[in-house]
């Protein structure tokens, strides 16, 4: 007689999800309801890590203590496979603990600030590790033996990484996550206390079917190409690609609420975070500074920088100096012009005299790759308060309110450096 293997059970992935995230809503506050979401979808990817070419990091942070941060991590720990929980550990255990036999883990780091707070110093191969390890294959040459009888081993860092902690993480972190913003409960804001001799059982309980559903689903994820909502793209997609595929595989409501809350928390993490000093530079520059003219003197664009209210250039060091030509050359000389030279000061004819300055067309090509979408428009191109100059005269509505005006008069009265 032969014997046919049974079909395997089916699972209602939609509701076993709504019972995950269930379960975190009775003992988390989260921000939003597109917090929810993205976390659920986090635990239930972390059972699917090997189907994957990439992780969400996943960073709940605050910028205050008691904001829930570590209950959030507690309880992402009881429902995550082979979850490794530590506050700080060194790059070489974490790539033990990767390469240990039993399955690859989910590591969740606590206090994460104390690895990359102010006060925490580089810790760059600890940054190496969660920086490569979001995506598989990514391994690192590590040396392991004693004393002088020592050879080296590539080592992987594939995994999947939840963290929470005080501030912010370095910018190659935060790219690669999905942040969660916590905060403190209001007073209107209810909570079930966590009691870990009971609840721990519970989560496990989830965690185990979550393992059970993953096994059916796995073959299904791992050919999955999701749909990305329109304008979700290059790093997000990258990040939210795991997440909206387990979605997909879940049914129900869920692709729809995964593609609303990979957008809204997109959205989040871009107008939350600050740019580079570089790029905020260069936006300055053309929305702020230039407004359409097509050359201007060193110091007229020092005049404004340092003139602009929520703005870093007047106070731009420790000590409270501010932005100078040399500062304003080396952070453009980062960037190139269309030709692909640096971007550097150039003479500028004001009257009789040619200051340095800068020219709108050698900026035109990082204004273009670097600064987000320029503010709509006024019915000019450029304003009163930043005068056009072109062959030594001024270009402005009414010279009179412009806020510097260069003539053959004034070119000797100009702050000229560099």
């Amino acid at each position: 007689m032969t014997s046919v293997n049974p079909p395997a059970p089916s699972v209602d992935g939609a509701a076993l999800l709504d019972q995950v995230e269930a379960f975190h809503r009775r003992f988390n506050i989260f921000p939003t309801e597109a917090a929810y979401v993205a976390v659920t979808l986090w635990d239930a990817h972390a059972h699917l890590i090997d189907a994957f070419d990439g992780t969400a990091r996943l960073a709940f942070l605050s910028p205050e203590p008691g904001s829930g941060k570590s209950r959030a991590l507690e309880i992402v720990e009881t429902l995550t496979p082979r979850a490794a929980t530590t506050v700080n550990a060194s790059a070489n255990a974490l790539f033990r603990l990767v390469e240990a036999d039993g399955g690859t883990p989910t590591l969740l780091f606590d206090e994460i600030d104390t690895v990359f707070g102010p006060k925490a110093g580089g810790n760059e191969e600890v940054r190496g590790f969660l920086n490569s390890g979001y995506r598989r294959g990514a391994k690192s040459l590590r040396c392991v033996g004693d004393g002088s009888n020592q050879s080296t081993e590539w080592f992987s860092s594939f995994c999947a990484v939840a963290m929470a902690g005080l501030g912010s993480l370095p910018d190659t972190i935060l790219t690669r996550s999905v942040i969660i913003r916590m905060r403190k409960k209001a007073p209107n804001e209810k909570a079930e206390p966590y009691r870990r001799r009971v609840h721990e059982k519970q989560g496990h309980a989830l965690r185990d079917r979550l393992a059970d559903w993953a096994t059916i689903v796995h073959d299904e994820v791992a050919q999955a190409w999701p749909e990305m909502p329109e304008g979700v793209s290059d790093r997000p997609a990258d990040v939210w690609e795991p997440l909206l595929a387990v979605a997909d595989a879940a049914g129900g409501d869920w692709p729809e609420r995964a593609r609303a809350a990979c957008v809204e928390l997109i959205k989040a993490a871009q107008e939350g975070d600050e740019a580079s000093l570089g790029v905020r530079l260069l936006t300055d520059l053309r929305d702020k500074v230039f407004c359409g003219a097509d050359r201007m003197p060193t110091a007229a664009i020092l005049e404004v920088l340092l003139g602009l209210d929520d703005a870093p250039w007047a106070d731009l060091n420790d000590d409270g100096k501010p932005l100078t030509a040399r500062g304003l050359s080396k952070l453009l000389s980062q960037y190139v012009r269309p030709d692909n030279t640096p971007i550097r000061p150039r003479g500028i004819r004001v009257g009789s005299g040619t200051p340095k300055g800068y020219y709108a067309e050698d900026l035109s090509d990082a204004w273009a790759r670097y600064c987000p979408p320029p503010p709509e428009k006024s019915a000019t191109s450029a304003t009163s308060a930043t005068p056009q100059v072109n062959e030594g005269e001024s270009v402005a509505e009414d010279p009179s309110e412009s806020r510097h005006v260069f003539a053959e008069a004034d070119t000797r009265q100009l702050r000229i450096a560099g």
